[in-house]
């Protein structure tokens, strides 16, 4: 299962990431380690290995193929991979909505492609997956986080206490949600 959906406008695509991406996922990982720790759980060092991108990788392709999970890259329009932005703990039944989840290059920070790539997914949730509701969750300090969602129809729900071991702590997150019919009522 492989399609890319593009932002023209902003020179980026998103696709499902694919074996062959482990060695430039690695490497976006290693340059951004020490720029993105301080937002990120704390990672053993075998994680930073080309083994342990290849079997992450390997384990979303099957939670895809399972509807649990979706891992994308963002690439810029030459195919360079500038960062990941995935769907998990995708839930049916009556729920019908996803986690978000994502990082970009610290390189490529402020420039609106991190913003397109979550318009992007947005429109495969709502309309490929017909999922109700896609929530995230970060940290209370992460104000470029922040402006990203709210850009694309998120909104604030409260604070979830002490949620997510962060760069070695527990540390509360604002929890934002987006539904499907929040953004159907941008497009009437």
């Amino acid at each position: 299962m492989s399609f890319k959906l593009y932002n023209h406008a902003r020179g980026i695509y998103v696709s499902l990431l694919q074996l062959e991406d482990a060695g430039d996922l690695l490497h976006l990982r290693l340059r951004n380690r020490s720029h993105h720790q301080p937002f990120e759980p704390l990672r053993e060092e075998d994680y930073f290995t080309l083994q342990s991108q290849r079997q992450l990788i390997s384990q979303r392709i099957e939670e895809a193929l399972e509807d649990r999970a979706y891992m994308f890259g963002i690439f810029l329009m030459d195919g360079t991979l500038i960062g990941q932005i995935t769907l998990s703990n995708v839930v049916r039944g009556v729920g019908q909505y996803a986690d978000m989840g994502y990082f970009i290059d610290h390189e490529q920070q402020g420039q609106g492609y991190t913003s397109a790539a979550v318009g992007l997914i947005l429109k495969y949730a709502f309309q490929a997956l017909a999922l109700h509701r896609v929530q995230a969750c970060i940290l209370l300090h992460n104000h470029a986080s922040r402006r990203v969602l709210e850009k694309n129809g998120f909104q604030a729900e409260g604070i979830a206490r002490r949620y997510i071991k962060i760069n070695g702590e527990w540390q509360d997150h604002r929890t934002y949600g987006v539904l499907a019919e929040d953004l159907m009522q941008d497009h009437l």
